[in-house]
């Protein structure tokens, strides 16, 4: 393992049965609240990108968190990716299937610009759902998916595999 992953790996908590029995959840919370870790975190994530995008996208919740603070870094903008129903003007939209039914996010029509080369940001990769409906969100604006980057890849739900056409990071791999 890498420091930065090391870093990453001490930061983070298990919650058991959260959000529902049996599933032990990663919590990012602690790796945030720790001022020097999260500047190591997004300087690490920052650095592997400069120059090679235009944008980040952070998707709801957490991807706004790093998102926000890795475009600062690099002194870009954000876009953020939402839940359906959260955006003020006029929005794509991308459904996804989750284990017990289908959810949809959006992105505004007008976020980027043609062509524009996009960092997708999020926290977890679980089973690629909302990466890939993220992704193809991004490109249907007519923008250019660069790389998705994750904290942390959970690689048993094998969700890199639906990213497959798509460079993809995890700064640590459980």
């Amino acid at each position: 393992m890498s420091q930065i992953s090391d870093l990453v790996a001490s930061k983070l908590r298990d919650i058991p049965d959260f959000p529902k029995p049996g599933v032990l959840f990663k919590d990012f919370t602690p790796l945030i609240a720790d001022g020097p870790a999260l500047g190591e975190l997004v300087r690490d994530i920052a650095r592997r990108y400069e120059g090679h995008i235009d944008v980040v996208v952070g998707i709801e919740a957490r991807g706004f968190i790093l998102g926000a603070a890795v475009a600062y870094e690099l002194g870009l903008g954000m876009v953020p990716v939402r839940k359906a129903g959260k955006l003020p003007g006029e929005t794509l939209k991308e459904s996804y299937a989750l284990e017990y039914g289908t959810a949809e996010i959006e992105v505004h029509t007008d976020a980027f610009e043609p062509g524009q080369r996009v960092l997708v940001l999020d926290d977890v990769l679980a089973t690629g759902g909302t990466a890939e409906a993220c992704a193809q969100l991004v490109e249907r604006a007519g923008a250019k998916v660069t790389a998705i980057e994750v904290v942390l890849e959970l690689a048993f739900l094998e969700g890199r595999k639906r990213l497959a056409d798509r460079p993809v990071n995890a700064i640590l791999t459980l």
